[in-house]
């Protein structure tokens, strides 16, 4: 059975919802999970070439920051359901262009065996225009994919 679960969170209910039901299965099988967030590259978008140039690193520091609580917040908060329930977990961040492709590549690196990651359920034109990160791992993912609706 599966040894090691990829669980991505974006800090949603959902995601917490999916957490829940991940940590289940994962105490049930006796696995250990992976939770993950992967957050964007920081870039900076100016009309002014100077600008960018000029661009101050405390403030570059302050976005890292700012985003980096965020991110860890989320982790911190996964571990705790995990550790609740005595199932041995671990905390990646990573940074990706295209979250889908950081899910799958930190699968991959992690030697994860499965990818349990929530779904909006986004359909009709929603699910055109906004796209579904679930979808293109499901896609693009080697890994077999558990969706949590």
């Amino acid at each position: 059975m599966y040894q090691n679960i990829l669980i991505p969170t974006d800090g949603s209910q959902l995601s917490a919802a999916a957490i829940e039901h991940g940590v289940r299965l994962a105490k049930h099988i006796n696995a250990k999970i992976t939770f993950l967030t992967v957050r964007s590259p920081f870039h900076s978008l100016t009309g002014e070439p100077e600008m960018v140039v000029d661009m101050p690193d405390d403030y570059r520091q302050f976005v890292h920051s700012y985003l980096t609580e965020e991110t860890d917040k989320w982790l911190s908060d996964a571990r705790k359901v995990a550790e609740a329930s005595g199932v041995g977990c671990e905390t990646v961040c990573a940074e990706h262009e295209h979250a889908y492709q950081g899910i799958i590549d930190t699968a991959h690196r992690q030697g994860c065996d499965l990818v349990l990651m929530a779904s909006h359920g986004r359909r009709g034109m929603a699910g055109i225009i906004l796209g579904s990160e679930t979808v293109k791992v499901l896609t693009h993912s080697s890994v077999p994919v558990l969706v949590y609706r």
